[in-house]
């Protein structure tokens, strides 16, 4: 979740279900506390139903911090700063691959990256800005960046940037690095294989520098100010809203509109939705939504 940002989600197992049972003391007031830190800080809501995955995901931080119980976890987070973003890495989950959810990419190369490369006058000032908020570990602004590679051959001669965030440092330093599991690109299209690379090690595959270079990756919470000023031309924030109350989303929903340059479109998760009609949003396509002027 990504923030860009993700919220927790089911995993597979489960723990037992009774106090004595388990392994740390996990009271109801450290999962009422954990979980409200979690939506202060990063928007993220936990439900009761998420109680056993908080325990199991934070449950591997004790260990590594050689704490005793939730209550020492608590009283840790609370005096160490810089355990924050671990507490956020351990509860995020990151569902994602290439060109998943697919009829979003044809969107994105129809509506963005043919009209960029068939405008007329062909100025090299031309700017394009694109956003992955909520980005993982990757895989989704590096389709991005195939895209727009494939169908701009010259793009090294205009202004075209990716920009790729998320609240999980973990998973940024994955996509920084830009080096998957060969099984990973099985689902490609052949005709954009050309942009992946055997590493050498094994069954990786590393990311052609054509590509990488149109993507920058940072760290970015959504529910807390955005350090940008300029307007994309798209925005990708794809399963990652649904883990957010209603009152949060709409938030992020206006402050994405409000990003959007006119006529630029917001792609969201196929189990999303906008809680009704937005002002500022028209629903072009399915899950995908253009700003008006």
């Amino acid at each position: 979740m990504a923030l860009a940002q993700r919220s927790a989600a089911a995993v597979p197992g489960s723990i037992p279900s009774q106090e004595s049972d388990r392994e740390f003391a996990f009271s109801d007031a450290d999962f009422r506390s954990l979980a409200r830190l979690a939506y202060e800080y990063a928007g993220i809501a936990l439900a009761d139903s998420k109680r056993n995955l908080v325990y199991t995901r934070l449950s591997r931080r004790l260990r590594a911090l050689g704490l005793a119980s939730f209550r020492d976890y608590r009283n840790y987070l609370a005096s160490t700063e810089s355990e924050l973003e671990q507490f956020v890495n351990a509860i995020s989950t990151n569902l994602t691959r290439f060109f998943r959810e697919g009829h979003h990419f044809d969107h994105f190369r129809a509506h963005i990256a043919v009209p960029f490369s068939t405008a007329t006058p062909r100025s090299a000032g031309r700017r394009l800005r694109v956003w992955s908020a909520g980005c993982s570990t990757g895989e989704e602004p590096y389709t991005l960046a195939i895209v727009l590679a494939h169908q701009i051959r010259d793009i090294a001669q205009y202004d075209v940037r990716i920009l790729a965030t998320d609240i999980d440092t973990a998973v940024l330093a994955k996509g920084m690095a830009g080096a998957y599991a060969f099984s990973g690109i099985g689902d490609i299209p052949a005709t954009y294989r050309e942009y992946f690379r055997r590493s050498g090690n094994g069954g990786d595959i590393v990311m052609d520098g054509s590509v990488r270079s149109l993507i920058r990756f940072g760290r970015l919470n959504l529910v807390e100010s955005w350090p940008f000023r300029g307007k994309f031309d798209a925005i990708f924030c794809r399963n990652v809203m649904i883990y957010f109350d209603n009152p949060t989303k709409a938030k992020i929903v206006d402050r994405f509109t409000q990003q959007l340059r006119p006529g630029g479109f917001l792609y969201i998760g196929h189990s999303e939705s906008l809680m009704g009609s937005h002002p500022g949003l028209r629903l072009v396509g399915r899950t995908v939504y253009r700003r008006e002027a």
